[in-house]
């Protein structure tokens, strides 16, 4: 249950705690049970006998309602639950960076191979990626070239990262966002991505060798 702080001082640190028992200073309160029933309004001096005899706190939810609203809890056991609460928050949060990797229209082929593969590990270690073609001078007339490159570097990572803002202009650059893939196989950060090599030539079939005369033998 979220407690709202005294009207008009939710600023002042001192203040945030909500009241509790004989700090609720009002004639009469609209009272919830320990199990969240609702009991009515009562005077705030029954309130307090209730929560004597329960062998728990009247605490103050609801300080700008009219009469306030107030509960019956151990509030010392709230209090270290909702901090539990948080802390276990705070440790599962992911918490995600965002890599900027720059080429520029003129990258040579091992340069740019060195940036897919930074990368590439950029998304293994669980960070969005953001591409960016830097232009210059009148390089911006080569846009679509780049548009197309930069949707070729998603094919080409795509077992690694999902296309989350699509080549755009901002600018004289044009930037594109990967975020990286959660589930199914993780990415390899050491998978290196290299240029195409043409295949070696075929051997050549044997040739029965001949020799000249005068030669010591002859092979057939």
């Amino acid at each position: 249950m979220a407690i709202s702080p005294p009207p008009g001082k939710a600023d002042d640190p001192r203040n945030r705690e909500p009241r509790v028992n004989h700090r609720i200073r009002v004639p009469e309160v609209r009272l919830v049970g320990i199990e969240g029933e609702q009991l009515g309004i009562v005077s705030i001096d029954e309130a307090m006998r209730m929560a004597q005899d329960a062998a728990v706190d009247l605490v103050e939810v609801a300080a700008s309602a009219r009469p306030p609203v107030c509960r019956l809890m151990d509030y010392g056991k709230f209090k270290y639950l909702t901090k539990k609460k948080t802390a276990d928050a705070k440790r599962s949060a992911t918490h995600v960076e965002v890599k900027e990797v720059k080429i520029r229209p003129k990258t040579d082929q091992h340069d740019f191979e060195t940036k897919l593969n930074q990368a590439r590990r950029f998304l293994a270690e669980g960070n969005r990626v953001k591409f960016t073609v830097m232009f210059r001078g009148r390089e911006l007339a080569y846009a679509n070239t780049q548009r197309e490159r930069l949707m070729g570097i998603s094919v080409l990572l795509a077992d690694c990262s999902a296309l989350d803002v699509p080549p755009k202009v901002e600018g004289r650059n044009m930037s594109m966002m990967l975020n990286p893939k959660r589930g199914g196989s993780q990415p390899v950060a050491s998978k290196p991505v290299v240029a195409e090599v043409a295949p070696a030539p075929a051997p050549q079939p044997h040739q029965p060798t001949v020799q000249t005369r005068g030669s010591a033998s002859r092979t057939n």
